[in-house]
């Protein structure tokens, strides 16, 4: 089969989908924002926008408007490679940006599956979650326009794929209907324990290895979606309490979700600045956004690993750190839910409760023998329903070409 993916930043999701595709023997290509013409073995074709944003636009259509000219843009761009002979049997591609919105006029004959990442809800998800970032009056009709792209694209896709039970069921009942679940996957074969890793923290040339009393937090950037905030309240709590525990915080300064603090500043230093003269800096290290190789070994040396955040897409890195055998303190909220069962394959705390968040982490770090048949389990659970070889690429060739993959 010729198979096309559609990512504004590809790979993406696809990172591991597209070049197994590949080595099945579909032929495939992708579309993308990027110059690259081969990313990942995969020949790749660039889009341009057309034109750029309107600035007298009402504000609600800003990213409306941003995804009509990327569908625009896609589907320029794949009316001229089906000129130049490559005519897809099959095309997967992100709805969340707009590139899918107009692929079904150029390529009426092909299976389409969109990948089905949030459906925003402006009640009873991530928009209300956290009274202390309040949503704007207006926040349930924005965020009804602001899935008028989305909508549009699933409509006119054979299938839609989410991620999660919990993000499919974020649709409304007649789009969920069209969605099937099936994680990305996750490569429990790479991320495995080994009790000999060691990392090196600060300008001290800490060393830093398994039976430490190493805490992590990992996030793409440090914010309130993902719990930073009441992760920092903690901290005070969890530092007086474990006079040898050490704690690392992966992340950026930047806003990945949601409005950026009216202060200015970002929230890193925000909530820094909350709790600074509270705990000894000393033993916390923030290290930024570090290569994936290093991330690993950080998990392969925490003694926990806390994973906070709103209803809102669960991250790769909870299921990575549960591949690696670390006992995950996660947010009672759904996301996070779905995956870990409180006492069997990790613990759950109140989201909004750093008292009860420091209590849960001083209480593994007390006890780590306890805490072992967690560890095992909580990787038994990531390769029995995630792993990315034996359960998560079948069901996706299946998905995406309605089609066994081949033995």
């Amino acid at each position: 089969m010729k198979i096309l993916f559609i990512h504004q930043n590809f790979p993406g999701q696809y990172r591991a989908l597209a070049p197994s595709m590949a080595k099945l023997g579909h032929e495939v290509m992708a579309i993308s924002s990027r110059k690259e013409t081969t990313i990942q073995g995969i020949p790749n074709v660039s889009y341009d926008n057309a034109r750029g944003s309107s600035k007298a636009i009402h504000p609600w259509l800003t990213s409306t408007e941003a995804a009509v000219i990327r569908g625009e843009a896609v589907a320029r761009t794949l009316t001229q490679l089906m000129k130049n002979g490559f005519t897809p049997d099959v095309i997967v591609g992100h709805a969340g940006w707009g590139e899918m919105m107009l692929v079904r006029h150029v390529a009426p004959h092909a299976r389409i599956t969109s990948f089905c990442e949030y459906f925003y809800n402006g009640k009873g998800s991530d928009v209300d979650f956290d009274p202390e970032f309040s949503a704007a009056p207006d926040a349930v009709m924005r965020c009804h326009v602001r899935n008028l792209h989305l909508t549009s694209s699933l409509v006119d896709s054979d299938v839609g794929l989410s991620p999660t039970e919990w993000q499919a069921s974020q649709f409304p009942a007649f789009l969920r209907q069209r969605i099937e679940v099936c994680h990305d996957g996750i490569e429990t074969h790479r991320l495995t324990p080994r009790e000999d890793a060691w990392i090196q923290l600060g300008r001290d040339n800490i060393k830093a290895q398994m039976g430490d009393e190493i805490i992590t937090f990992i996030n793409r950037n440090l914010e309130p979606m993902r719990g930073y905030h009441s992760f920092m309240r903690s901290l005070p709590h969890i530092l007086a309490e474990r006079p040898n525990a050490r704690v690392i915080l992966l992340g950026g300064s930047e806003v990945s979700y949601g409005p950026a603090p009216p202060t200015g500043g970002g929230y890193k230093a925000q909530f820094l600045r909350e709790v600074q003269d509270k705990i000894d800096l000393s033993r916390v290290h923030f290290v930024g956004q570090v290569p994936y190789t290093t991330m690993v070994n950080m998990l392969r040396v925490s003694a926990v690993h806390v994973y906070l955040t709103v209803p809102f897409v669960l991250s790769w890195s909870m299921l990575e750190a549960m591949s690696l055998g670390c006992c995950v303190v996660g947010s009672a909220t759904p996301p996070v839910q779905e995956v870990i069962t409180h006492g069997q394959n990790g613990l759950l705390v109140d989201f909004f409760d750093p008292e009860a968040i420091a209590r849960q982490v001083c209480d593994v770090l007390a006890r780590p023998k306890d805490v072992k048949d967690i560890r095992r389990a909580a990787r038994a659970h990531v390769v029995e329903h995630y792993d990315y070889q034996q359960v998560c690429l079948p069901r996706h060739h299946q998905i995406i070409t309605g089609m066994p993959m081949p033995a």
